[in-house]
């Protein structure tokens, strides 16, 4: 069937959206096992190699940093060639970016342990982007849905991820490895197999299909269900605003709590445990945050998000340091209130631009997520070092309050 065929057949469009849906949840399988398993090992391989934990954030700002510019680069790469070859060029960068951080462990070279983490960082940012192509094909009422789907299926491999870093790390020791390097040996032939499976079966592009229908429904507004007088740069930043601002917060908690961990006697497998759990919760939860994005709209899952990041930093805070299942509760939270930003601000971001510039903005909106996460990964180890964990959650879960009356204004109808 050609691309043209599905403009006039609603049946084939459906079947398209249901097709596009399983390939890329496919996909997101082995793609969250390849963004867990760095994201468990990352700043313990750097507070390994520069003998300090003072810079045990700069992986995470790093990695986040070259997210950022991999989003720009696969959002216009999308844009003009299709989802397929975005994303597939991504995951592929993400592949390479994994065997140098592997290389640069044995090595023990510092200098090619920046620029590995660098590229790995096109996997984070190629994982998040795959939202996107789940939504491409979806009307306003579903959009929720398609983009939780997408998310829901990232938990197998996000959860899995984590949980094999030991298991990772005696197979990486068997073979003369560091043991810290066996993770990222898995999330390179993750990414590789994941960007494979886009390039093999996302045929045709739903984004290239939804440029040829361009007769959806008007967008809705950020706050409700129903269409809305608003410019859509109002939408825009609204959905932007909440998605930076909750990935600003959680980088910096979940970078610095496996440190903050192993400075208090916990080993890697209480270490994965906590980070399996938070990471099952920033996915998880999808399925039924992207119901209420559809049914009670998107400025109060907006809301919510930022009240549930509040709740982690004071459990986080509060939480005696040889206490797992308080860390265990305060990381469940702090990824619960990243899934409702993301889900409720993609869904913001997806309803207001046009789709002849779509993947661009897309792209734009992620590069502003992913410097939030390295400005939050490399502030996070100074300011623990300064202060303590502790007041690095308060001072997260405070800065995510940010989102309430930024969302509420910017949602608000444009006046006559």
């Amino acid at each position: 069937m050609t691309v043209t065929s599905y403009v006039d057949s609603p049946e084939a469009r459906l079947a398209l959206q249901q097709r596009t849906l399983g390939v890329v949840m496919a996909s997101q399988v082995f793609s969250g096992a390849g963004l867990a398993a760095g994201v468990t090992v990352g700043a313990l391989l750097a507070e390994q190699m520069l003998g300090t934990s003072a810079l045990s954030g700069l992986p995470a700002a790093v990695y986040t940093s070259g997210s950022a510019a991999a989003a720009l680069t696969v959002g216009r790469l999308s844009q003009r060639l299709g989802r397929r070859a975005g994303l597939t060029a991504g995951y592929a960068a993400g592949a390479i970016g994994g065997a140098g951080v592997v290389a640069a462990a044995a090595l023990d070279s510092v200098v090619l342990l920046l620029i590995s983490l660098l590229v790995y960082g096109a996997g984070t940012a190629t994982n998040l982007q795959a939202r996107y192509a789940g939504a491409d094909l979806s009307g306003p009422s579903r959009r929720g849905r398609a983009v939780s789907a997408v998310l829901v299926t990232t938990t197998v491999g996000a959860v899995i991820g984590p949980n094999l870093v030991a298991a990772t790390g005696r197979a990486a020791e068997s073979v003369g490895l560091p043991a810290l390097a066996g993770p990222f040996a898995l999330a390179t032939v993750a990414y590789a197999v994941a960007g494979t499976i886009l390039f093999v079966l996302l045929r045709p592009d739903p984004l290239q299909v939804s440029r040829l229908l361009r007769t959806e429904p008007a967008p809705a507004a950020a706050g409700t269900g129903t269409p809305a007088p608003r410019p859509a740069s109002a939408g825009i930043t609204a959905g932007a605003a909440t998605m930076v601002l909750t990935q600003l917060v959680m980088v910096a908690v979940m970078t610095m709590t496996p440190v903050h961990m192993r400075a208090h006697g916990h080993d890697l497998s209480a270490t994965g445990l906590v980070i399996s759990l938070h990471i099952a919760a920033m996915y998880l939860p999808s399925l039924i945050t992207g119901v209420l994005v559809d049914r009670i709209g998107r400025v109060p899952v907006a809301v919510a998000a930022g009240v549930t990041l509040l709740a982690a930093g004071l459990v986080s805070a509060a939480a005696p340091e040889d206490s797992v299942p308080l860390l265990c509760l305060a990381l469940i939270l702090l990824g619960l209130g990243w899934n409702l930003g993301l889900v409720s601000g993609t869904a913001m971001i997806t309803d207001a631009a046009p789709v002849d510039r779509r993947a661009r903005i897309q792209g734009n909106v992620d590069l502003c997520i992913a410097l939030a996460g390295a400005g939050g990964g490399i502030a996070s180890g100074v300011v623990m070092a300064a202060t303590s964990y502790a007041a690095l959650s308060i001072g997260g879960g405070l800065l995510a309050l940010a989102v309430v009356p930024f969302v509420i204004l910017r949602s608000r109808p444009a006046a006559p």
